[in-house]
């Protein structure tokens, strides 16, 4: 038994059963599997124990499958990233608390510097709220656009970091690009080309999916809607349902079903240089941090096209090199990928929010990036 496989299960014993219900661990070196580990419940009541190939509700995790599958259309001449949002969706003109309507670009939709943000409606009227994709919404995708709309920037476009609503726009931005809806066009430009049928807006396997699990001691399986407050006293609605209504709007940033197995694929294909899906010139938008300059209010941290991108260890806080990148699900996952070290590491599990921000993933981190 090596080492990080020591460090692994121990962390992994120190809360499966306490602050997580179910989790699926893969690291990887050198594109080798080194590590991989189903530990804990998918349903507990039930007594289900988590497998590989359990499905999750992804969450943000959503958000890299979106963002790749806009950058095979801009490799393909459908997309521009310095177009304005304007020329493909007319209607979407948020504005600024001064009344100014200003240009949002396609690239500051996927870097998260277009002055949206995840306010569901603190500053519009409350029976007219944007849905940020993971509760469940008589809305359809153009109707939550037209709510995101709404609601006031931030900061003008360029000027400012925050995490958004960016990606649901860019979900409907391609719809209108292609034609077709934003499930199919993912599966055609992205799941398809790597097999991966554990994936989509629904879940493929109904029977494979976890159930969800909000926080407590011990974690209690979330009822529907729940509702989780923020340490700054901002508040998220999880509706589980969600994920077997055909009829929800497929959001761009949150709303995709998979497997663990499925988003490694996925992300070592991009580790890897791309291919099939982006060619080698594409990749930096990915791999290098296009925040210079601004705040993302994560100390160590910039921001590509798709994820955070390590840009200082140690003031991350983290024994991971410089440039690698991360980010999570708030249903309960983190993922870390160094290029530098040829390994990644997917944590998913079942319970919010400590398997997303929680020290659960940190710890999982800490131990197989060891020095």
């Amino acid at each position: 038994m090596s080492s990080a496989t020591r460090r692994l299960d121990a962390v992994i014993d120190r809360y499966v059963g306490d602050k997580i219900v179910g989790t699926n661990v893969i690291f990887s070196l050198g594109g080798e599997v080194v590590y991989a580990r189903a530990a804990g419940f998918l349903d507990r009541e039930g007594g289900r124990v988590m497998a590989p190939r359990t499905l999750f509700r992804l969450s943000s995790v959503t958000k890299p499958y979106v963002a790749v599958t806009a950058l095979t259309l801009m490799e393909a001449g459908r997309l521009k990233l310095d177009a304005a949002v304007t020329d493909y969706l007319p209607t979407f003109r948020p504005r600024l608390a001064d009344g100014r309507a200003p240009t949002i670009t396609i690239a500051q939709l996927l870097t998260h510097t277009s002055g949206l943000t995840y306010d569901l409606g603190l500053t519009v009227p409350l029976d007219q709220p944007p849905s940020g994709g993971i509760d469940r919404s008589h809305l359809t995708l153009a109707e939550n656009i037209d709510r995101i709309a709404n609601v006031p920037l931030a900061f003008a476009p360029g000027t400012g970091w925050a995490y958004s609503l960016a990606i649901d726009v860019l979900g409907g931005v391609m719809e209108a690009i292609e034609g077709k809806s934003l499930p199919s066009i993912v599966a055609e430009r992205v799941l398809a080309p790597l097999g991966l049928g554990d994936t989509g807006f629904w879940p493929a396997d109904p029977t494979r999916l976890s159930v969800a699990y909000a926080d407590g001691t011990p974690p209690h399986p979330m009822a529907d809607p729940e509702r989780i407050f923020n340490p700054d006293g901002s508040s998220i609605v999880f509706s589980p349902s969600r994920a077997f209504d055909r009829n929800a709007f497929p959001s761009g940033g949150a709303g995709m079903i998979g497997s663990a197995e499925d988003f490694f694929t996925f992300i070592e294909t991009l580790r890897c240089g791309g291919a099939p899906l982006l060619s080698p010139a594409t990749m930096p938008l990915l791999t290098d941090s296009h925040t210079a300059g601004l705040d993302t209010g994560m100390p160590g941290y910039g921001f590509s096209h798709g994820w955070s991108v390590i840009e200082d260890p140690v003031a991350a806080a983290t024994t991971m090199s410089a440039g690698g990148w991360n980010w999570g699900g708030v249903y309960g996952h983190q993922w870390y990928v160094d290029p530098a070290r040829q390994a990644t590491l997917l944590v998913f599990s079942n319970t919010a929010v400590e398997g997303c921000t929680g020290r659960y993933p940190l710890d999982v981190r800490d131990a197989a990036f060891a020095a």
